[in-house]
């Protein structure tokens, strides 16, 4: 039987595949403990050893997570449903807080869950087949993994408005124009274009590019004042390192700089 999360590893990006195609990609409870599991085994690993950069795909062709499983959500109760929001809104912090960026390759549909689950990684690249929604005032509900909290963080708060009350479902070309994607390829060049973009960012310095992470995430929650200061700090903190020395003796010396996350 294949596993629900599926790990490739090339070099040193990491391709991780929800695995349930057949339900395109449904989230219940064992799918979010299987991608929970894999971030933070990932992020546990030594600086030398743990990719440099994930990105997350769904498997097929139909969806990237086609939303929250539904059979699931008919059988539980109230105190159910909290455990299952709060499964799903630490899985997105694991993501949040991982030492690598996480790209989402969104390569059909993104419904409910399954869009909350692209807004917990760094960016989202899409298919020109994608669609993105969240549908849940259609059942009678509203997002419960941080869709209500993560949109507006990413378009505006009128359209985010309006999309969790309308349920209303747009493209990909709409998603890029609001900003919520960052581009659209043709969906037999998607994974390779965020492979590309993936390489890129893992010839960058891994702590250098963690403690952006970091600070992008926390500065966003505070005010500009605190913020600053949160960058001035992680700034000179980097000085210590082997990475930022490295870095600039290589930029002198006009040769590729050789990185090792320490």
């Amino acid at each position: 039987m294949s596993e629900l999360v599926e790990a490739q590893a090339d070099g040193p990006v990491t391709v991780l595949t929800i695995n349930r195609p057949e339900k395109l990609n449904a989230l219940n409870q064992a799918v979010l403990l299987a991608l929970g599991a894999r971030i933070l085994e990932l992020s546990g690993q030594s600086p030398d050893s743990r990719p440099r950069c994930v990105i997350l795909i769904g498997a097929g062709e139909r969806a990237f997570v086609a939303g929250a499983d539904i059979a699931e959500l008919a059988e539980i109760d109230p105190t159910g449903a909290k455990q299952l929001s709060e499964l799903g809104h630490r899985l997105g912090r694991a993501m949040e807080e991982a030492p690598f960026p996480v790209i989402a390759a969104v390569n059909g549909f993104a419904l409910g869950g399954g869009l909350e689950l692209a807004l917990a990684c760094d960016f989202i690249y899409a298919s020109d087949k994608a669609k993105f929604a969240l549908p849940e005032v259609s059942l009678g509900l509203i997002p419960g993994f941080g869709g209500t909290q993560r949109l507006p963080r990413r378009v505006s708060a009128g359209l985010a408005r309006e999309l969790v009350y309308s349920g209303k479902t747009i493209d990909a070309a709409t998603a890029k124009a609001a900003g919520l994607v960052n581009e659209v390829f043709p969906a037999a060049e998607l994974l390779q274009r965020c492979k590309e973009t993936a390489a890129l960012i893992a010839t960058r310095a891994p702590l250098a590019v963690a403690a952006a992470k970091r600070v992008l995430r926390r500065g966003a929650d505070v005010d500009l004042e605190a913020a600053s200061e949160l960058e001035a700090t992680t700034f000179a903190s980097l000085f210590a390192s082997a990475d930022a020395k490295e870095g600039t003796r290589a930029f002198l010396e006009k040769r590729q700089a050789q990185f090792g996350g320490r």
